[in-house]
């Protein structure tokens, strides 16, 4: 199965060859930013306010060769493949990703970047396949699997095998995302590395790099966050319905609010307690507000959440105990 362009423009270019391994939400997602960021004249789906900030977009210049030119994304089933096409179909440049099941092997084969983005009780599975080991010999191998550290990656793949770990959240859907990369070993290929992780992870929003000992909190912070705040964002816009907004409008002031907040908190030098502060007006009704979130421990109930998720967090990549 293949929806990848018989003489590709971007064939034409120097650049590597991107294999996704288990190519599911997230793996699209990637994708999805990397072609967009390839081609940025595009349409934008879009609306105006969903569009990516300025400091979010990876900066457009001449082609380089730490830039990808050619996409292979792999499946276990001939169903999700089919779906994939669909998928790919309704992107810029989606045309360019050639999709196969149940070929990963010959992917990793073909591939010098491979990102790994199956279910992590897979990664094994994925990884100790026959002809997987040889296939990775000498390759930069990107995880994105949440609990499965680089230590238990490094015990299925040579160690010639360039290892690191990514964790992207789900607004990278939009190119809105918070991904943290794990920090690049050192060695000859280190600053090439460096930028082919920028190239992809800058591309669906921002990108900072952490030891690996953070990522079970990262997990919870940036890739669970986004469940969390949408529990606010529901509450918020149930309050505004209880006060007799409609519902659509309710909603949409509350996701415009949290939005433009978050952004003004990203400014340099300035802090959430800031922009809370400002708002908040002697004898106001902000106040008011506020003292009945402190009453319903708000600000230890979410933080106790984060602890709790980078807890779990810590098992998913861990063998079942049966």
């Amino acid at each position: 199965m293949n929806g990848h362009s018989e003489g590709s423009v971007l064939g034409t270019k120097p650049g590597y060859t991107l294999c996704v391994l288990g190519c599911g939400t997230m793996g699209v997602a990637v994708l999805s930013g990397v072609l967009a960021s390839i081609a940025p004249h595009h349409s934008s789906p879009f609306k105006k306010w969903e569009l990516p900030t300025s400091g979010t977009s990876t900066p457009q210049g001449e082609y380089d060769s730490t830039r990808p030119n050619r996409f292979l994304a792999c499946v276990r089933r001939e169903e999700s493949a089919k779906k994939l096409l669909v998928d790919f179909s309704q992107i810029p440049l989606g045309s360019e990703v050639k999709v196969s099941a149940g070929k990963n092997v010959e992917a990793a084969r073909e591939a010098d970047v491979v990102l790994l983005s199956c279910k992590p009780y897979n990664a094994a599975d994925v990884l100790t396949e026959e002809g997987m080991f040889e296939a990775l010999e000498g390759k930069l191998l990107i995880s994105q699997l949440a609990g499965t550290t680089i230590s238990q990656l490094k015990s299925w793949v040579p160690p010639t095998t360039r290892v690191i770990r990514a964790m992207p959240n789900t607004p990278c859907k939009i190119r809105e995302g918070m991904t943290i990369v794990s920090s690049i070993p050192s060695g000859p290929d280190f600053h090439r590395d460096e930028r082919i992780l920028l190239n992809i992870f800058s591309s669906i929003g921002r990108c900072r790099f952490l030891d690996e000992k953070h990522f079970d909190a990262c997990t919870a912070l940036a890739g669970s966050g986004p469940a969390f705040a949408c529990i606010v964002l529901e509450a918020m816009a149930d309050g505004g319905v209880m006060m007799g907004l409609p519902r659509a409008e309710a909603l949409e002031m509350a996701c415009q609010t949290l939005q433009g907040t978050a952004r003004m908190a990203l400014k340099p030098n300035t802090h959430p307690a800031q922009i809370r502060d400002a708002v908040t007006t002697p004898g106001g009704c902000t106040i008011a507000g506020l003292l009945a979130l402190e009453d319903g421990r708000i600000r230890s109930t979410i933080a106790r959440a984060i602890q709790v998720a980078t807890e779990r967090a810590s098992d998913l990549g861990q063998p079942v105990k049966k």
